[in-house]
C-alpha cells in the first residue's frame, strides 16, 4: 500500500447524483483519488473492513482508468472484495441491484447520468449505500467535509487488472476481484 500526499480541491461538493465535472477535470492529478478517499473516509472503517464494494459505470470515456484506481484504493482501504461489471460496464440500476443482491457494503458508480460523455464532455462519481440507493445527505456532507481537509490517500501497489475476464480472479490475499457478465436479454 502506498500513502500519497495530496492537497484538497475546493470544488468537490457532491449532490444527490454524486460529483459531476468535465472529464479533463477528473483526469487532473489526484482529483479522482481525493474524492474516492473522501468517500472512504466518510464511512465507518470498522463496518466496511473485509466487505464487498461494487465498482462500475456506464462505459463513458475514462471509466477504465478511473475504475482501476478505485479498485486499488478499495484494496488499500480494507475492502475484502470488489465486484465490477465486465470492462466496468454496468448501469446505475444494475449496480443498485447487485449491491442489494450480494449484500455489498455499497458501490461507486462512474457516470454523469444523462450528460454527454467523452474527453471534452462530462464524467462523474457517486456513492450508493448498502440498500442500493444514493448516499443520503449526511454521507454526502461528510464526503464534502473530508474533501476539504484531505492531505493523503491510500492506493494498493498492484498492476491493473484485466476487467474483460468474466470469472473470479484472486488478486492479493486480502482482496478477491469478481467480474460479472450481465445479460441484457
Amino acid at each position: 500500500m502506498t500513502r500519497v500526499a495530496t492537497k484538497a480541491f475546493d470544488d468537490q461538493a457532491p449532490g444527490t447524483s454524486g460529483l459531476r465535472k468535465t472529464t479533463t477535470h477528473f483526469m487532473q492529478p489526484n482529483y479522482l483519488e481525493n474524492f474516492v478517499q473522501s468517500i472512504f473516509d466518510s464511512l465507518p472503517k470498522a463496518e466496511f473492513q473485509g466487505k464487498t464494494l461494487v465498482v462500475s459505470g456506464d462505459g463513458r470515456y475514462y471509466t477504465k482508468q478511473a475504475g482501476q484506481k478505485i479498485i486499488k484504493m478499495a484494496a488499500a482501504n480494507g475492502f475484502g472484495k470488489v465486484v465490477v461489471g465486465t470492462n466496468f460496464w454496468m448501469s446505475t440500476p444494475a449496480v443498485s441491484s447487485v449491491i442489494r443482491d450480494l449484500n455489498a457494503y455499497g458501490g461507486i458508480i462512474m457516470t454523469a447520468s444523462h450528460n454527454p460523455g467523452g474527453p471534452d464532455a462530462d464524467f462523474g462519481v457517486k456513492y450508493n449505500i448498502g440498500n442500493g440507493g444514493a448516499a443520503p445527505e449526511k454521507v454526502t456532507d461528510a464526503i464534502y467535509a473530508n474533501s476539504k481537509k484531505i492531505t493523503e490517500y491510500f492506493i494498493a501497489d498492484f498492476s491493473d487488472v484485466d476487467v474483460s475476464v468474466k470469472e473470479p480472479q484472486p488478486l492479493v490475499t486480502s482482496l478477491l476481484m469478481w467480474w460479472i457478465l450481465l445479460k441484457l436479454t
